[in-house]
């Protein structure tokens, strides 16, 4: 279907565009729109300022986050030194200190942990003939074992032989030391280990040996003073 217009109905459009009505109905729109862009213009300026403000801050904001990482760090380390110093010259009696030392790298830290006698630095690894290293490897366990988010990760450590190069008169010593970390901490351990299991009576809450024999491994639990004290 085609409509047409006759000219005389163009004129009347025309005229009522033109009439003072419709001329100011036609201002208070553009008025209307005028006041809406000036809004939205100064609002897009407030967005620009404040963008430049945050860049202009942004680089401050990350070297105070890296700093305050950095400090954070220094402080879990001086712990970390702290409490296995201690473990080492309680379980050995001897006078050694750990000293960590860290070295930032590419946004990373890598530390270096060395023994102390004396003033006088050590092989962790050789020295003691590995005792050393292996109280330290308990220690650094149980706190990387702090770190992780106990609704995903269970806390428990297990300890294989972690007591092989212990004098059997120091090994009631570390077990101490690993007992009481575990309950402060709500750690669960399981130590194995080769030496007799009278050495683990005073300290361990639970003690299973193991027998090879001809009918296969034979399992037996023993009492230990904790239970018998019950």
């Amino acid at each position: 279907m085609t409509e047409t217009f006759s000219s005389s109905e163009s004129s009347n459009s025309q005229q009522e565009l033109r009439s003072p009505k419709a001329l100011q109905r036609r201002c208070w729109e553009l008025d209307a729109v005028r006041k809406q862009k000036i809004k939205e213009a100064a609002q897009l300026s407030d967005q620009m300022q404040e963008t430049e403000q945050y860049l202009a801050t942004s680089e401050e904001v990350t070297e105070a986050l890296e700093a305050l990482s950095s400090q954070l760090f220094e402080q879990q380390l001086a712990l970390i030194q702290e409490k296995l110093t201690i473990a080492l010259q309680e379980v050995l009696e001897q006078p050694l200190k750990l000293n960590a030392v860290a070295e930032w790298k590419r946004n990373g830290a890598s530390v270096e942990f060395q023994i102390e006698r004396d003033g006088n630095l050590e092989d962790i690894i050789r020295g003691q003939g590995g005792s050393v290293a292996n109280i330290l490897s308990v220690g650094l366990r149980m706190f990387a074992l702090m770190t992780l988010d106990e609704s995903e990760h269970r806390r428990v450590l297990v300890l294989d032989e972690q007591d092989c190069w212990l004098r059997p008169d120091l090994v009631p010593r570390l077990v101490k030391i690993i007992h009481e970390a575990g309950q402060a901490l709500g750690f669960q351990i399981i130590m194995i280990s080769h030496h007799d299991p009278t050495l683990f009576e005073r300290y361990a809450d639970c003690i299973y040996q193991f027998t090879p024999s001809a009918g296969g491994v034979q399992v037996q639990r023993i009492e230990t003073d904790w239970q018998m004290s019950d």
